[in-house]
């Protein structure tokens, strides 16, 4: 049962969704009349912006993305990683709306053979996933039989990701998963992939232009760029750290810090900065009652966005 001071964070989430809506759209309307939505962006796999002590002693020098504050804080959840009902459940519901998205984004871009079925949707296209964390979007995406190359600093993350691969031999055909930052890796790999996925990932990483570009450098001319992330409001700090970290407790304390969300015309300008443009970009929303996602056309709190790089 929720105590007073959660009652009244209810309360005031629905105050500041009413405004929202009248700004936006009755759809959101009509999602929060039944749910109060928060935002849950950046836990669990954020966890692949952290190194362990290991990962950090053997750095490279460039790996300037990391930010090694958040190791011991979230890499506590790494053991929670593939329980749907844990800590990391919003990143395993998350996949309902995210992989969609990522599946028809590159539909569109024209990449998928046009006599593909499902679940053979995604065949023969590589990925890279950045902050790939314990898997949970990877191994989705390698359902769809894409080829995905899935990165993380963090060597604990990468030993969850591989020993869950095991459960599933077939799909360890089509996942490579490697401990390796993306400075290093996009050096090594430039304009490799049809794709780069980055979820939940950008909030937590210094230097967020430089990482952003080093995404970029590893994809292919013609090929997709996907970013998830929270904005920079006051909705989303009220949302996202005041009430979802310090009153309900969905997220420990410190997990975000709102100097490190990024609004969507800022990742569009750093997009356009290396010749990329994007296509299309759609708000989410979280309601933690029914651990649901739902799109939103409001980018106020949680948005992600679709880049093509020419």
């Amino acid at each position: 049962m929720l105590n007073n001071s959660q009652n009244i964070a209810k309360s005031l989430v629905r105050t500041c969704l009413k405004q929202i809506r009248v700004k936006h759209s009755k759809t959101l309307l009509n999602n929060s009349q039944n749910s109060s939505f928060l935002p849950f962006g950046g836990f669990g796999d954020i966890l692949g912006l952290c190194y362990t002590t290991e990962a950090v002693q053997g750095a490279h020098k460039t790996a300037s993305s990391v930010d090694v504050d958040n190791l011991e804080l979230l890499q506590r959840h790494s053991k929670d990683w593939w329980d749907p009902v844990g800590s990391m459940k919003p990143l395993h519901t998350m996949n309902h709306l995210r992989v969609p998205f990522i599946r028809d984004g590159l539909i569109s871009t024209g990449v998928v053979a046009k006599n593909a079925k499902f679940p053979r949707i995604l065949e023969g296209l590589n990925i890279l996933e950045v902050g790939c964390g314990g898997g949970i979007l990877t191994e989705a995406l390698a359902r769809l039989k894409a080829n995905v190359t899935a990165i993380d600093p963090s060597l604990e993350l990468i030993s969850v990701a591989q020993e869950h691969l095991q459960c599933n031999p077939e799909l360890s055909q089509r996942i490579n998963y490697l401990q390796e930052t993306i400075e290093v890796h996009s050096v090594k790999n430039s304009e490799k992939y049809d794709a780069v996925i980055l979820s939940e990932v950008i909030e937590h990483v210094n230097d967020q232009e430089n990482f952003l570009k080093m995404c970029i450098g590893a994809v292919k001319s013609g090929g997709s760029v996907f970013l998830s992330t929270l904005n920079k409001t006051t909705l989303s700090y009220f949302l996202g750290i005041v009430l979802a970290q310090d009153v309900l407790k969905l997220l420990p304390k410190n997990t975000h810090e709102w100097d490190k969300f990024i609004s969507p015309t800022e990742t569009q300008r750093i997009f356009e900065k290396n010749n990329c443009s994007v296509i299309m970009v759609n708000g989410l929303l979280y309601c933690p009652l029914n651990n649901v996602w739902e799109w939103s056309n409001s980018t106020d709190v949680n948005y992600i966005q679709h880049a093509i790089k020419h």
